[in-house]
């Protein structure tokens, strides 16, 4: 198959175990982003099967109609970027391993990292140290602190593992069913959402974003935190309602922010508001952007297109369009 892979901005697949997998295969690996639609109809007018880079690019239905020999999209999670009617409508099939091998733990590793460099002031520390002003403040312990977990997955649960061996309590809160299978395992649940919210010294978000969870967290939720609380996101900027985090760090509720993600991905405008603001902690959605874990997740990706070559595709999302 004719296979392309979109975004791999820093040439790194080629270099992986993985990419073995695609020997036999025509590929052609871009290594920028191309986010003009007609130029990246263009580039893929060969193409019969698209590798996703995560959600680098948007499959809309434009483009597919650019694209006569697109048969296979291959991915991993989920596809809030792919228009999938419009596969379907096109004789596109989606495949995306949305359950994967086990806890991302790169994301879980850098949500951590994260937690310590807002409570440590790390970059200010930093800044201070590399401008000749050594000290700038007095930071935190993560030990005795409360670290409340939106979301009971296994991300999350991975990072209540960290946070415990820090000496941290750990409390929840998910969906009804998510609460009950907090309990049966024996850990802790919030008394309320509000309770959630307002006694927890740092709260990280660690739900898929669907259209269920979209804005999921409100800014009656961010009001509830103190002021010197912390909201961490590794996982998605639009499970937090629009506008709401820049609104809540105006206001002083949470105190800080640590976040990954961004409602516009690559989000290059230093004088974004949210950005540039002084109790913003920000790096670029690099939660899953490890060796490792680039290896683990394109093994499943590859997988899916070498599934389809043989003529049984695996993880379809719209099987109708397999035939």
């Amino acid at each position: 198959m004719k296979v392309h892979i979109l975004d791999d901005w820093f040439d790194t697949l080629r270099s992986l175990p993985c990419f073995r997998m695609l020997d036999g295969h025509e590929v052609t690996v871009w290594t920028d982003h191309e986010p003009d639609e007609e130029a990246l109809a263009r580039r893929l007018a060969e193409a019969e099967c698209v590798v996703l880079f995560r959600e680098r690019t948007k499959i809309t239905r434009g483009l597919l109609e650019r694209l006569p020999n697109l048969r296979l999209i291959s991915q991993r999670g989920t596809w809030p970027h792919v228009d999938v009617e419009a596969c379907t409508d096109q004789g596109v099939l989606l495949c995306s391993n949305t359950g994967g091998d086990g806890a991302n733990y790169a994301a879980a590793e850098l949500t951590f990292a994260l937690m310590l460099a807002a409570m440590r002031q790390l970059p200010q520390q930093m800044a201070s140290v590399k401008a000749g002003n050594w000290q700038m403040g007095v930071g935190r312990s993560l030990r005795g602190r409360v670290l409340g977990l939106y979301g009971y997955g296994r991300l999350g649960r991975v990072v209540a593992d960290y946070a415990r061996a820090f000496g941290m309590q750990v409390v929840w809160w998910a969906s009804e069913a998510g609460r009950a299978r907090v309990l049966a395992d024996g850990e802790t649940v919030a008394e309320s959402r509000a309770a959630f919210f307002a006694q927890s010294d740092i709260v990280s978000l660690h739900l898929r974003l669907t259209p269920e969870t979209r804005g999921i967290v409100t800014a009656e939720d961010l009001a509830q935190m103190s002021p010197r609380s912390v909201l961490v996101n590794t996982s998605r900027a639009g499970l937090i309602a629009p506008g709401a985090l820049l609104a809540a760090l105006e206001a002083g509720h949470p105190g800080q922010a640590a976040v990954d993600v961004f409602d516009r991905e690559p989000e290059t405008d230093a004088t974004d508001p949210l950005l540039a603001h002084p109790n913003l902690i920000a790096t670029p959605h690099i939660g899953y952007v490890t060796e490792d874990e680039f290896d683990k997740q394109f093994s499943d990706i590859f997988a899916q297109v070498n599934a389809y070559a043989e003529g049984s595709p695996i993880h379809m999302v719209n099987p109708s369009a397999f035939g």
